[in-house]
């Protein structure tokens, strides 16, 4: 006797249904995508017990003839696709025909449905993966399906169902991707009997917003980019607004949601040292691409996907966003923080935030540029707009502490030049006199204050000197100009033996940095040029302190090597806390902060600039 049998179906449905469908969110998942490659442009979701007593969806889809909804039922049956080809242009989201089979097998199943044209719809009622026969029934077009205690005869697998706060947690953010990714349905949520959401707008920025908190949407950096290849569209969020990596980046292939570490990576290195360890920046990713050059058939719940060409799809999105972000102003803004807008509105999880206390804001106002935040800066501290960028180079070498720096870094004129579009401060009906002195100042030696046109702008000297230093060493080495400084007197240095071998590891990258460094026997070295930022009498403490930094960055960061030897150098060259500043340096240091690629953050991920606009202090002082 044959000891291998074919399973009966309704045991193969219930193995399957544990491949599709692992918990409530995954039947909420499934059924939408049925309603959405249905063409329906309103869906209403309805949960009760956190999807253990239902799970409902509606929609107003082209729904389907009492032929066909038997069919629907069964293991492997689809309208979506109808031969091997078809696999590799799929448009829809759902194309294998197991998810109704699956959820039926597992729940009491109850469907509904009708075509428009059709005087009466179709029931059809499922207990456990026994189908009863279709009736007529009165219905609206479209299709309900109403799934009711789920894996009630699957006591092993609803006994590791998680609270009702964790699945429903997980509902919750299945829907609002759908929500996101599909602006143009109208979308319904209710849950135990209450309406959570009801979303008619197909503003994207506005449902962000609904979901996160008002102002969110408006504070996030649009990004667009297309080609021959691939479109890239949406959304990427400031560094004040770190997430939640698992929930809160969304990258969407040709609308369908997946889970990519590639791309995860991809818009992390983009952010590069603006993000804390740990942190991770809100993205809502949107990439089409030829079907055929993604393969979607890879996971049970086809959340993974697998790419013909997965290093071209990273050289084009990690350029993207790291263009997006260089050009948004990302200067965190001191506020007095409120209670998420959105408690309340729908989103569990968030906490709410202590409601009088100093903090940095996640997100206000309308996202601004880097040249929005410099044209503010030249018309606040200056009482009137500058056309022409200011001399970077023309303190006198005794006090400056950037004396002999070689080429200036130019500021862009478009940053410089306030735009057609832009109220210049001073007109016929208010005429302003530049001030002689600009309204800049040190404090303790440490930070710059200056007015900027909506409120203060304060400026930690170190990190931004930092940033500047660091930004010219990288342009040094990558061009293989060094410009080096000749010492009158070289210096011979005795370097102990981890010190030499270091040495000798770097001695390339130091030479295209500037240093002229020759060995002079043992664990000597004889210094004869220095790169023009060295101060003068120092040279032997910052080679020595450059390259135990080197060392200690080695070890803990892994950096790659040029990368390592500049942050080293800028952050042992950079002027000091403490050291006194004239208004001209002040001046001079913040031009040169702005003619930065990044001059929020340093090279190490700390913070250069912050703002406090009038508003913020109205509110401090009790005046709004």
């Amino acid at each position: 006797m044959a000891s291998i049998a074919r399973l009966p179906d309704i045991v193969a449905n219930k193995i399957s249904a544990g491949e599709v469908v692992q918990r409530p969110a995954s039947a909420v998942k499934e059924l939408i995508e049925n309603s959405i490659d249905s063409g329906a442009s309103r869906i209403t979701v309805i949960i009760k017990d956190a999807g253990r007593q239902l799970v409902q969806i509606i929609d107003n889809g082209c729904g389907m003839e009492s032929d066909d909804v038997l069919l629907s039922v069964e293991r492997f049956a689809t309208s979506k696709i109808s031969e091997v080809d078809d696999l590799d242009a799929l448009r829809t989201l759902g194309f294998r025909g197991e998810a109704l089979a699956s959820i039926s097998s597992v729940s009491h199943f109850e469907l509904k449905t009708r075509k428009a044209g059709n005087p009466l719809g179709t029931l059809l009622k499922s207990d456990g993966g026994v189908i009863e026969t279709p009736q007529p029934a009165q219905c609206e077009p479209g299709t309900s399906i109403a799934v009711r205690n789920l894996f009630f005869n699957v006591p092993a697998r609803r006994k590791f169902l998680k609270s009702n706060a964790t699945e429903f947690k997980h509902i919750h953010e299945t829907v609002k991707a759908f929500v996101l990714s599909y602006p143009e349905i109208e979308w319904r949520m209710i849950n135990d009997d209450e309406e959570l959401f009801h979303l008619r707008t197909p503003d994207v920025r506005e449902r962000l917003s609904h979901f996160y908190g008002e102002g969110f949407g408006e504070s996030l950096i649009e990004v667009t980019e297309e080609n021959d290849y691939m479109t890239i569209s949406g959304y990427l969020g400031k560094p004040g607004m770190m997430v939640r990596q698992k929930y809160d980046q969304y990258f969407f292939i040709n609308r369908r949601l997946i889970q990519n570490r590639m791309l995860v990576q991809a818009v992390q290195q983009a952010y590069g040292e603006l993000l804390e360890e740990r942190q991770s920046p809100f993205a809502l990713l949107f990439l089409g691409l030829d079907p055929a050059l993604v393969d979607v058939n890879v996971h049970p719940a086809k959340l993974e996907v697998r790419f013909e060409d997965e290093k071209s799809i990273r050289s084009m999105v990690y350029p993207v966003v790291k263009r997006a972000i260089r050009t948004a102003d990302f200067s965190p803004e001191a506020s007095l923080s409120m209670p998420y807008a959105s408690a309340g509105q729908g989103e569990p999880g968030l906490p709410e935030a202590p409601s009088r206390k100093l903090s940095y804001s996640s997100f206000s106002g309308k996202t601004s540029t880097t040249g929005d935040l410099y044209r503010n800066y030249r018309e606040g501290a200056f009482s009137a707009p500058v056309a022409v960028p200011p001399p970077l180079f023309d303190c006198s070498p005794e006090t400056s502490p950037f004396a002999g720096t070689g080429p200036a870094l130019m500021v862009q004129e478009s940053l410089l030049t306030p735009s057609a579009d832009e109220p210049a401060i001073a007109d016929e009906q208010n005429p302003v006199a530049p001030e002689k002195e600009p309204k800049i100042w040190q404090l303790h030696n440490k930070y710059i204050i200056c007015q900027i046109k909506t409120g203060l702008m304060i400026i930690d000297q170190h990190v931004a000197h930092e940033r500047v230093l660091y930004e010219r060493a990288i342009d040094v080495m990558n061009e293989a100009a060094p410009n080096s400084q000749q010492l009158l007197f070289p210096q011979k240095i005795d370097l102990k033996p981890w010190q030499y071998e270091v040495f000798e590891e770097i001695s390339d990258e130091l030479y295209r940095l500037g240093f002229n460094i020759r060995p002079f026997g043992g664990m000597s070295v004889m210094i004869e040029g220095v790169p023009p930022d060295v101060r003068d009498g120092a040279e032997a403490t910052i080679l020595q302190d450059m390259i135990a930094e080197y060392q200690e960055n080695a070890a803990k960061l892994k950096l790659e090597k040029r990368d390592n030897l500049a942050k080293s150098y800028s952050c042992r060259n950079a002027i000091m806390t403490g050291q006194k500043l004239g208004v001209e340096e002040m001046r001079m240091l913040i031009d040169r902060l702005f003619a930065t690629r990044m001059p929020y953050v340093c090279p190490h991920g700390r913070p250069v600039i912050i703002r406090l606009s009038l508003g913020e202090l109205d509110r401090m002082f009790g005046r709004t």
